[in-house]
C-alpha cells in the first residue's frame, strides 16, 4: 500500500496537470510560443507543424498543424458542402482550394449538417434540436462563424435555435462552443466528456491584426498525438495570439489538406483508420476552404 501511494505521489509531481486545481501552465505556454515550428511559406499563407514529444505539452504528446493566413493575404475563406459524405481532399480538389480543414458537425448516417450552414445565400443545414428540447440549441451550436468577403468573423448566438436565420450574411456556419471572445476564455461545461476528455480537435482563431489561424490537433495515438480537451485547446489558441476562436467538428473528422503535398494533400494524421499515417480520412459533410 505504501509503495503504491509513493508511486501515485511521484506521478503527480512529474505531471502537475493531474492536479487540476493547482495547474501552472506557464511551461506549456512557453513551449508553444518558443517551439521551432516547421514552416512552409506558401502563396499567401503559411503551413506550420510541430511534434511535441511524449510528456512535452500538458504532460502528453501532441502533433499540431496550423494554417496561418495574414490579414494582408489575398487568400479568402469559403464554405463547401456535399449531399453525400466526401473526403476532405476531394472537397478541396473539387473546388480548386489551396488548403482546407473539416468544418462543422454532421449526421454520420444521413450525411447532412446538424448545425446551421448557409453558403452563398442558400441554407443547406439547420440547428437540430436535442431529443427532449425542440426550442434551444445543442452545446456544439453555441458559436457562429461568418464570412464577409472571405474574411472570418465570430459571433455568439442567443439561445434559440433559429438566431442565424435572422442574419443577412450570405455565408454562415454554426459550430462550437466558442473558445475565446474578445481575448477572454469562454467558460466551458465540465460535466461532459466532449469537453473534458482529449480528442482530435479542429479550431479557427482570429488575432487582433486580422490574421486567421486554422488549427488541427491530432488525437487517439498514444505516445504520438493524444488529443486535447477543450480547456487545453482554449489555452493553445490564446497562446498563439488569438483573441477570438471557435471549436469545430473534431474526433475522426479532424483533417487538414494543403494543395500539392504528398499523401493526397493530407498533412496531419487523421485517425479514422486507427493507424498513425495520413490515410485515415473520414468522409465529412462540409469544409472550410482556403481559396
Amino acid at each position: 500500500m505504501h509503495k503504491r501511494l509513493t508511486l501515485i505521489l511521484a506521478s503527480l509531481l512529474l505531471c502537475p496537470t493531474l492536479l487540476r486545481a493547482q495547474v501552472n501552465y506557464s511551461n506549456d505556454s512557453l513551449r508553444v510560443v518558443t517551439a521551432e515550428w516547421r514552416v512552409d511559406t506558401l502563396e499567401g499563407f503559411y503551413l506550420k507543424r510541430y511534434q511535441f514529444g511524449e510528456g512535452a505539452l500538458f504532460c502528453s504528446a501532441q502533433y499540431l498543424c496550423i494554417l496561418e493566413i495574414p490579414a494582408r493575404s489575398h487568400r479568402r475563406l469559403a464554405f463547401t458542402c456535399d449531399t453525400v459524405l466526401t473526403e476532405l481532399s476531394t472537397l478541396a480538389q473539387r473546388n480548386n482550394a489551396y488548403a482546407a480543414i473539416n468544418g462543422s458537425f454532421f449526421d454520420m448516417q444521413q450525411g447532412n449538417p446538424v448545425c446551421y450552414l448557409k453558403i452563398d445565400g442558400i441554407a443547406v443545414g439547420e440547428n437540430t434540436p436535442s431529443q427532449d428540447d425542440s426550442l434551444h440549441r445543442k452545446y456544439y451550436q453555441h458559436a457562429t462563424l461568418l464570412l464577409n468577403g472571405g474574411r472570418p468573423k465570430l459571433a455568439v448566438p442567443d439561445s434559440s435555435r433559429v438566431w442565424e436565420e435572422t442574419l443577412k450574411d450570405s455565408n454562415i456556419m454554426t459550430a462550437g462552443p466558442m473558445l475565446l471572445i474578445g481575448g477572454e476564455e469562454v467558460p466551458q461545461r465540465d460535466d461532459r466528456t466532449f469537453v473534458t476528455h482529449r480528442h482530435n480537435r479542429t479550431a479557427l482563431g482570429i488575432r487582433p491584426d486580422g490574421t486567421t489561424l486554422l488549427l488541427v490537433a491530432d488525437g487517439r495515438f498514444k505516445h504520438q498525438a493524444e488529443g486535447l480537451s477543450l480547456f487545453e485547446l482554449q489555452r493553445i489558441m490564446r497562446w498563439l495570439g488569438c483573441t477570438d476562436a471557435i471549436n469545430l467538428d473534431g474526433g475522426g473528422s479532424t483533417t487538414m489538406y494543403v494543395h500539392d503535398r504528398d499523401h493526397d494533400g493530407i498533412v496531419n494524421y487523421p485517425s479514422d483508420n486507427r493507424r498513425h499515417n495520413h490515410e485515415g480520412q473520414r468522409p465529412v459533410s462540409n469544409a472550410i476552404l482556403v481559396l
